[in-house]
């Protein structure tokens, strides 16, 4: 149970911190937004143990920006601690709000420079 219990509050800390980040951003608005992001993967590897009531820092970069997909990394850091307790990976595809399927011309061009000023190329987790 705990477990899982830890798999559901990372992924609700990834989805928030992404979330945001668009938001914030990329010109995302949920309610009238042509496109959405779906998730169509996440996973997430632990290395070390947060307990509570210690705080998280969390810190987010692009690895990969597709035509219509871009990969997600999250880190997860103990609050003072410089190594990543957990690192997470959640992948987006943007498509149609109405018909749920990618467009032909991919993601909104203000959704792609928003992404691309998080684009980091080298290929190691945080």
């Amino acid at each position: 149970m705990y477990d899982h219990l830890n798999n559901s509050i990372y992924y609700f800390l990834f989805d928030s911190v992404v979330n945001t980040y668009l938001i914030t951003h990329c010109g995302l608005h949920p309610p009238t937004s042509s496109q959405v992001g779906l998730v169509v993967h996440s996973h997430c590897d632990y290395f070390a143990p947060i307990s509570f009531p210690a705080v998280v820092d969390l810190c987010l970069r692009v690895k990969k920006l597709g035509k219509s997909s871009v990969t997600h990394e999250i880190g997860v850091f103990e609050r003072g601690k410089d190594e990543a307790a957990a690192v997470g990976e959640f992948i987006h595809v943007f498509v149609d709000a109405q018909n749920r399927k990618p467009t032909a011309e991919g993601m909104p061009a203000p959704m792609r420079v928003g992404l691309g000023k998080l684009l980091v190329k080298e290929e190691s987790k945080l």
